[in-house]
């Protein structure tokens, strides 16, 4: 029969492998990805680097149509963040600037203007709009799922942090999905009332087909 000293120094040890294979998940980007995600690094092969991320101190790549530069922190570039449930993005908007209707599904997003001016605005399930002026230091929570955009309301550059309980939140961009696809031209016009020539034009100009 196993005596209480020799018991408790079993759990101890045993509590302790335990709560150190469950600190973390740092993204193994060698291995094969998964539909649940990444799979774990080797933590032998963890540094203090997989939990550290310098990308967004610059401003991302430009967008020639809607003058924004993008850059992300999401688990594709930032190692440490696999399983941990969150991720940001710096957005740079110019003089005129707008991040057009978006969602991210299953993710909750807060912005955070850091420079400039922002109208931020989402669209609820009854169709409710919510429409806001934000200026540095003013912060906005979107619900996960629902539509959503920005725009640059100053006239000066605006520089934004958006922070996600999604560790990739992903996005769909509303005019991307119509216009930058092969979505039949006829379908698109009966399902949203849209005129068949604006719908070619558009799909002219941001590359969609058919």
């Amino acid at each position: 029969m196993m005596t209480f000293p020799v018991l408790f120094v079993f759990c101890l040890i045993f509590s302790s492998s335990y709560a150190a294979v469950q600190d973390f998940c740092v993204a193994n980007y060698t291995a094969p990805q998964s539909p649940a995600g990444y799979f774990c690094k080797n933590p032998a092969n963890v540094t203090v680097d997989d939990f550290v991320y310098t990308g967004l101190e610059v401003a991302g790549n430009a967008s020639k149509i809607n003058k924004v530069r993008l850059n992300t922190a999401f688990v594709s570039q930032f190692p440490g963040l696999n399983g941990l449930g969150l991720s940001l993005a710096r957005a740079d908007l110019a003089v005129g600037g707008s991040i057009p209707l978006h969602t991210h599904h299953g993710a909750t997003e807060i912005i955070l203007v850091a420079e400039g001016t922002v109208v931020l605005g989402f669209i609820d399930s009854n169709n409710k709009v919510y429409l806001k002026t934000l200026n540095k230091g003013d912060i906005l929570v979107i619900p996960p799922g629902l539509l959503h955009f920005q725009v640059n309301g100053g006239n000066s550059p605006a520089l934004e942090f958006a922070f996600f309980s999604s560790a990739d939140p992903g996005v769909q961009i509303l005019e991307n999905s119509l216009f930058l696809s092969n979505l039949p031209t006829e379908l698109i016009a009966q399902t949203t009332f849209l005129d068949t020539a604006q719908i070619k034009k558009l799909k002219g100009f941001l590359g969609g087909t058919n």
